[in-house]
This record gives structure tokens, C-alpha cells and sequence, in this order.
């Protein structure tokens, strides 16, 4: 258990499933007090039932990521019951394939506001307090997605590439108030209810748990300023990572 994370509080978005679960179980065994945030309230009170049968302390919040005002009243709820995290991840994300000519404005900034706006909203609501607790870690998920060009990612592409940027921007702002910002990327195909809808078969062959990759989420969360910050993260499926620096 992490001397640096025992008692301290992170709040993991997309908590209800995947790699937003498994990053917050991962936490929890770290000692570390857990917000999760997910537009799936049924499966997100289970979780939180999971973790506190553990020993855990959890605080399920459901919430429309896409909706600033939702958004907002989350991370609110949030710092009214734990006050300042140690560590904020963003792990939520929506990915529907469509070409240009099918996807409509609506569904495009449904798509932009659960990756980018929500990054921008949560944020800026820790950005004051970490400052004022002496430092923190703020993870964006980012994918292949966050430096390639896919087909008919039409919202979800514009949208991990935005996320890095936010990343670049705020890791450079963050560091004379210690606090570190980076991109994290699976290292490997995992499996994840949203990987099963968009993964090729010969991806499915290789998907590996996403318990897997959360070593590598525990030491994103022990950063701060003086440490890493500014890099997109591998997360690599037998718990090592490596790391590129963006700056």
C-alpha cells in the first residue's frame, strides 16, 4: 500500500465498468478514497456496494458527462464530501463510428463534451484546491486515437487529440503549483464493454483484462509536479509502463 496515497481521495470518471473500474478498485487497495462517476447509476451502486463490502470508502455519483451543469454539480458533490483529491482521472469517453455524412451536430458534441468539455469542467473545479493542498495528479485517457486519424471517428478522434492538448497546456501551467497533468494510452487492447463494440476480431484475440493495465494508474496517481508530468503513458499489461514526453 502507497504511504503517499493511503487516506487520500481520487475521483475516477466511467468508474462503473472497464478501466475506469479497475483503476478505482485499484485505489481502493490503496487505501485511498474513491468518487465514482458514471451515467450507469444501476451498475455504479454496485460497484460502490463492492467496494465498501471490501473495506473501501466510495462515493457513487451518477452523472450525464455530456451536460456541463451535471458536470459541474458532480465535482461539486464531490469536493463537498471529500474535499481536494489527490488524484483526478478521466477515463469516460463515448466512441459510435460514423462517417461524416451520418453524424449529426448533436451527437458530435455529445461525443466532443464527454471527452473534452467535462476534462475542461472537472479540472478547472480541483485546479484551485490542489494548488491550495500543495500539489496533485490530473490523468486524461487518452488512445491511439489522441495522435493517429481514424475512419469515421468523427467526434471521438478531435476529441482524444483535444484531450492531449488540454493535457500539454495544463501540465506546463501546473508546474510551479506542483501539480501534474498527463495523457495515459492502454498499452494493450483491453476488454471493455466499449472496446467489444469497436474492436476487430484479431484485436478481441489479444484484449487482455483491464486489472491488468492499473499498476500503471496507481504511480500516475503518486505524481506530482517534480515528477511526471507532460507525458502520454502507456499503461502496459503486465503493470510496467513507459512514458513519452509531449512537452
Amino acid at each position: 500500500m502507497s504511504e503517499k496515497l493511503q487516506g487520500q481521495v481520487a475521483v475516477v470518471t466511467g468508474a462503473a465498468q472497464g478501466l475506469g473500474y479497475a483503476i478505482a478498485k485499484a485505489y481502493v487497495g490503496e487505501g485511498m478514497k474513491v468518487a465514482l462517476l458514471d451515467i450507469r447509476g444501476d451498475i455504479l451502486q454496485e460497484v460502490a456496494a463492492e467496494l465498501k463490502d471490501a473495506g473501501g470508502d466510495a462515493l457513487p455519483i451518477t452523472v450525464d458527462l455530456s451536460d456541463a451543469g451535471d458536470t459541474q454539480a458532480a465535482i461539486d458533490a464531490v469536493l463537498a464530501q471529500y474535499g481536494t483529491p489527490r488524484a483526478l482521472v478521466h477515463n469516460a469517453a463515448l466512441l459510435i463510428t460514423r462517417s461524416m455524412l451520418e453524424i449529426t451536430l448533436e451527437q458530435w458534441q455529445r461525443e466532443i463534451n464527454i471527452i473534452l468539455q467535462a476534462a475542461f469542467i472537472l479540472s478547472k473545479a480541483v485546479w484551485k484546491p490542489m494548488i491550495d493542498a500543495g500539489g496533485g495528479s490530473i490523468v486524461y485517457l487518452s488512445s491511439g486515437s489522441g495522435y493517429k486519424g481514424f475512419i469515421e471517428e468523427v467526434a471521438y478522434n478531435p476529441g482524444k487529440h483535444g484531450i492531449e492538448g488540454l493535457m500539454k497546456c495544463l501540465a506546463l501551467e501546473g508546474a510551479e503549483h506542483n501539480i501534474a497533468v498527463n495523457a495515459a494510452t492502454p498499452g494493450a487492447p483491453i476488454n471493455t464493454p466499449m472496446s467489444d463494440s469497436n474492436y476487430t476480431e484479431a484485436q478481441k484475440k489479444r484484449w487482455v483484462d483491464p486489472a491488468m493495465l492499473a499498476p500503471a494508474f496507481v504511480m500516475l496517481a503518486e505524481q506530482d509536479g517534480s515528477g511526471l508530468t507532460g507525458h502520454r503513458v502507456a499503461a502496459r499489461a503486465d503493470g510496467k509502463w513507459d512514458a513519452i514526453d509531449l512537452l
